[in-house]
């Protein structure tokens, strides 16, 4: 079974999108996700630690939880039709030591070219 694509929706960290306009506010949405290495990985991060340079499983593990995160906030904008989300930030934190929680979050949206007239509900 592939992955579940994620929804064809725009997210931008800017407050608008030029050259389109803002029709429709959904609200807020966001991702979540928490995770956590395994105990090996963690064994051969503090060896890395010591000798220094970049933590590899550290870095793909947070990369793919951002997109994880970002992907689940695409679906629940979809959800709610909207086509794009504004203002998108990140945030991360502890929730017990090992665990990291990643959450995406922004303003759901429905957005048109300047030009074009809005649809129709």
């Amino acid at each position: 079974m592939q992955p579940q694509q994620p929804p064809p929706i725009l997210v931008s960290t800017m407050n608008d999108v030029p050259g389109y306009r803002v029709v429709q506010v959904f609200g807020e949405v966001f991702g979540l996700t928490v995770r956590s290495r395994n105990a090996f990985s963690d064994i051969g991060a503090s060896f890395k630690g010591m000798f220094g340079g970049e933590q590899v499983g550290y870095t793909k593990l947070l990369s793919d939880s951002r997109w994880e995160a970002i992907n689940r906030m695409r679906a629940e904008a979809a959800q709610r039709g909207a086509n794009a989300v504004i203002a998108m930030r990140f945030e991360s934190g502890e929730v017990v030591p090992g665990s990291t929680e990643i959450a995406a979050y922004g303003t759901a949206v429905f957005i048109v070219p300047e030009q074009q007239q809005p649809p129709q509900q």
